[in-house]
């Protein structure tokens, strides 16, 4: 259970991360409030999974997922580049949260 926690609050790191770009600085209302709220939400369930899994496994595994996720959501949403270094790089990203993954 704990690891499908730390699914959600992977995916909700992506939503603050992307929803991170349509504040303008924080000054549109409904994407500053969905981003703010993504935030608490997905450090509260990295909390909760943290009180089984070991922390530096959740915190990597937290952050791999955010940032794979923002930086694909940043190629499909925002037209960032989508070069084969880049998508490389987000596969071995993908690696290593499999390795913490199936080695915990």
């Amino acid at each position: 259970m704990a690891w499908i926690i730390l699914l959600i609050a992977g995916v909700l790191e992506v939503v603050w991360a992307i929803g991170l770009k349509y504040t303008h600085g924080f000054s549109r209302l409904v994407p500053s409030v969905i981003t703010i709220a993504a935030m608490v939400i997905s450090m509260l369930l990295l909390a909760h999974a943290m009180k089984t899994l070991p922390a530096g496994t959740a915190y990597a595994v937290w952050t791999g997922i955010g940032a794979v996720g923002a930086a694909i959501l940043g190629i499909v949403l925002l037209g960032e580049p989508a070069n084969l270094p880049r998508i490389l790089s987000l596969c071995l990203i993908v690696i290593g949260i499999l390795g913490l993954k199936f080695s915990s």
